[in-house]
């Protein structure tokens, strides 16, 4: 069992979601299904095609969109003079609520990959009562220790690159925040200071998240790799605008909001975040969730194995709804899921399948 076969949208739209924004978005799959939304990564790498593929689109109604600034969405990121201080995870939730009502959904499962799981969780835990179910992978809380590894911590790692990634940097700014030194260079007038930056931030980031090539050849499209680079810069460097929170930060911090939130993590034993334990203590602190680690795989929801779970796990959660009363004739066509995991909540390994079809890889 892979992916389920490619499909288009039946509805699509730009929304305006205020400060100058219009949010594109897309539904695909079975109007009368069971309502998904599917968060992408980056942040400000844009929804694909590949996001539809991980739902039953029989028995799910999909809703993806671009976030802020990036995708179809404008203004992008990558024109300068975007105004990006208009690009917060607190306006991101705002315009997923906005979407939600626009769409009259009362309550919708939240798929998210490595940044979409970062918002997933924070919307869950802020908007109680409109999430039914979560499915994560690329599993991060978006803690400063997480950022620092991504930028300091990996350097030990892969020295050479990090060499190269530095040497763009004045040397006063080479030992602080990287990702806001970064982002300085990023708002610069000058626009082949701003193009060396990009380049450098998204070398950085081949290099330390190896990836199939459709996912590197996404950067050398000039507007793809200023977008990205800017956004995600602006985010690591303003603590995601998270807010304070205790030492593991404010969405680990607040775990406790997502009780009685079903939750379904998905990770790959590869994954550089699992050195700072991520999803392990994300699992341990919500008893609802289970958590699946993929032998082989990194933080890439295309892999092998992780594609077999994270459709697993939204086919169980169809099955479920399709098991209640007063659902449509339409959902209960769903193809049948395979059989849950434990419900004992431990956490469970599953090694890699040699079989599954790739979905263009890692989304950001």
């Amino acid at each position: 069992m892979g992916l389920y076969p490619e499909i288009e949208p039946y509805d699509q739209g730009m929304l305006d979601v205020g400060d100058g924004n219009r949010v594109y978005w897309e539904v695909c799959g079975n109007p009368r299904g069971k309502p998904a939304v599917m968060l992408h990564g980056g942040p400000g790498s844009g929804c694909t095609p590949g996001h539809r593929r991980y739902c039953d689109p029989a028995a799910y109604r999909i809703v993806l969109l671009d976030q802020r600034g990036c995708g179809r969405s404008t203004p992008h990121a990558s024109v300068y003079g975007t105004d990006m201080s208009v690009n917060t995870t607190e306006r991101l939730m705002a315009d997923l609520e906005l979407l939600r009502r626009h769409l009259g959904i009362e309550r919708w499962l939240v798929w998210g990959a490595s940044w979409g799981s970062v918002l997933g969780l924070r919307y869950a835990q802020t908007h109680p009562g409109v999430v039914s179910e979560l499915v994560l992978t690329g599993i991060a809380t978006g803690s400063n220790p997480e950022a620092t590894l991504l930028t300091h911590g990996l350097g030990r790692i892969f020295p050479e690159a990090f060499e190269r990634f530095l040497a763009e940097l004045p040397e006063p700014d080479r030992t602080g925040n990287l990702a806001s030194a970064f982002n300085r260079l990023l708002e610069s007038p000058d626009p082949a200071v701003r193009e060396r930056a990009a380049r450098a931030w998204t070398d950085w980031e081949t290099a330390i998240i190896p990836a199939p090539p459709r996912s590197v050849e996404r950067y050398e499209d000039p507007a793809f790799r200023m977008g990205f680079a800017r956004t995600v810069t602006h985010y690591f460097g303003n603590d995601h605008f998270l807010g304070e929170g205790n030492d593991e930060g404010v969405v680990l911090g607040d775990t406790h909001r997502l009780k009685g939130v079903p939750g379904t993590l998905v990770q790959g034993s590869l994954d550089f975040g699992n050195l700072l334990g991520t999803p392990w203590r994300l699992h341990r602190a919500w008893p609802d969730s289970e958590l699946t680690v993929v032998d082989e795989a990194g933080h890439d929801w295309g892999a092998p194995g992780v594609v077999e779970a994270l459709v697993a796990a939204t086919d169980t959660y169809a099955r479920r709804q399709a098991a209640r009363p007063g659902l449509t004739a339409a959902t209960r066509t769903a193809r049948p899921a395979p059989a849950p995991r434990s419900r004992c909540r431990r956490c469970t390994r599953r090694p890699r399948s040699r079989g599954a079809r790739r979905s263009g890889g890692r989304a950001g």
